[in-house]
């Protein structure tokens, strides 16, 4: 488990002084790969997110430029669900970007299948990353990611919104019951106005989270499901009476708003999701301040919150240029300028030389904080789902949408899901 404790007495709140960043490697690799400043090599890296992590990104790539005038970086990025569709399309055709953020549910899929350079052939410094942490991006014994940060489950509120209707803020102790009444108040009290949140039972990882709640495992040890059709059943009804209400927002309204989420697009008070998306939803909102409470749990004591690599770092199997990727790739994780740049919108940053060159202040200290404030409830961070678990949870969202049209009742939804994945994993396995 991560020690949590000494993880986040690490962080700097205020001015900090950077840690030395020890050198990484700029030999040749065996491809025989050469750049200088007058014929620098050029690597492709691509990532998801929006307007302000492309900002970000960019600002980055130039910092990296500056300093590592042999290498050009050539940057492009897309929405998350449009992002691993190329990735599919790439990987099929033999075509993966030198470099690629990365999510953890995709790693076994791509990494199983020599996709991804095994990182541990090349010069990047992990020396200023949790031991415990490191796993998250390895499979049977090989290094595919590198954490660029960390994040956790939290319940975002609009504190603004709330007084405006009157409604006390949460503490964050509640029930799956008291904050359903949570949600059906701001919903009542705004006369439609205002949603409550989107509908929580159609997120994999809050799902993930109830069952740890319940001592339930996502999946076996041997790649199967580790919970039942009535596990599931149970998770989906939690909000069954809500939905068709202004307690959740429906599902095509959502789609009405999208690029922009409900709580970025100001239409919901509450939502259910990562700790490290703050930047974006205040970007998107213009809200002066958002809030950050643990999610609901039936048991006070168990509150099913682990840290997951918000994202992780990868190559291609196929790169031409180990060498610069793997440089690229230590400066985006280690280099404390990155860590200012990013704060906590990737999350907290997962490598101390990092957090140590980065200040946090206002809403970035929000969320270092929120981490703070749960390190003692926090578990194991989860290793690298099954194969095609993207595939899982995609269809999991998919599903729930389908649930909250009313196209489909609970039995049939759990039915349809139970299917896809007893399918996809029978397929394999």
């Amino acid at each position: 488990m991560i020690n949590r404790r000494h993880f986040l007495t690490t962080v700097a709140v205020g001015t900090a002084s950077a840690a030395a960043l020890a050198a990484c490697g700029t030999g040749s690799s065996s491809s025989g790969e050469t750049g200088s400043a007058d014929n620098p090599v050029t690597i492709n890296y691509t990532w998801w997110g929006n307007d302000d992590r492309a900002e970000r990104t960019r600002k980055a790539i130039a910092l990296f430029e500056s300093k590592n005038p042999d290498i050009k970086v050539n940057g492009n990025f897309t929405d998350f669900p449009s992002y691993w569709q190329k990735r599919a399309t790439e990987a099929a055709g033999g075509g993966l970007p030198d470099v690629m953020q990365w999510d953890l549910s995709y790693l076994r899929d791509y990494g199983q299948r020599n996709q991804l350079l095994d990182l541990g052939t090349v010069n990047i410094n992990t020396d200023a990353f949790e031991k415990s942490l490191l796993p998250s991006g390895q499979i049977r014994g090989k290094t595919y990611g590198i954490p660029t940060s960390t994040n956790a489950f939290a319940v975002y509120y609009d504190p603004a919104k709330l007084a405006s209707l009157g409604i006390a803020e949460p503490d964050g102790t509640w029930t799956y019951k008291e904050f359903n009444q949570f949600l059906t108040e701001v919903g009542s009290k705004s006369n439609g106005a205002l949603f409550g949140s989107t509908d929580y039972t159609g997120v994999w990882w809050m799902f993930n989270i109830w069952l740890r709640q319940n001592n339930i495992q996502a999946f076996t040890e041997e790649g199967k499901l580790g919970f039942t059709k009535d596990d599931l059943k149970k998770w989906w009804n939690l909000t069954a009476d809500l939905r068709g209400t202004p307690a959740i927002i429906s599902e095509e309204r959502v789609t009405q708003l999208k690029p922009k989420s409900p709580l970025g697009s100001n239409v919901t008070v509450a939502e259910v999701t990562w700790d490290n998306f703050m930047a974006g939803y205040l970007g998107d909102s213009g809200a002066k301040e958002l809030k950050l409470v643990p999610v609901p749990s039936d048991d006070p004591d168990n509150l099913g919150l682990f840290l997951k690599p918000s994202m992780l770092m990868v190559a291609s199997a196929k790169t031409k240029f180990k060498d610069a990727a793997a440089r690229f790739i230590d400066f985006m994780v280690n280099d404390p300028e990155v860590g200012q740049i990013f704060k906590t919108s990737r999350g907290v940053p997962a490598s101390k030389t990092q957090r140590d060159g980065t200040t946090f202040e206002g809403t970035d200290k929000l969320v270092v904080d929120y981490e703070k404030s749960i390190e003692q409830y926090l578990k194991d961070a989860p290793e690298p789902p099954i194969v095609g678990f993207g595939t899982l949870e995609a269809s999991f969202g998919r599903i729930a949408s389908e649930l909250n049209y009313g196209k489909v009742d609970v039995n049939g939804a759990t039915d349809a899901w139970f299917k896809e994945a007893e399918d996809l994993i029978k397929q394999n396995g």
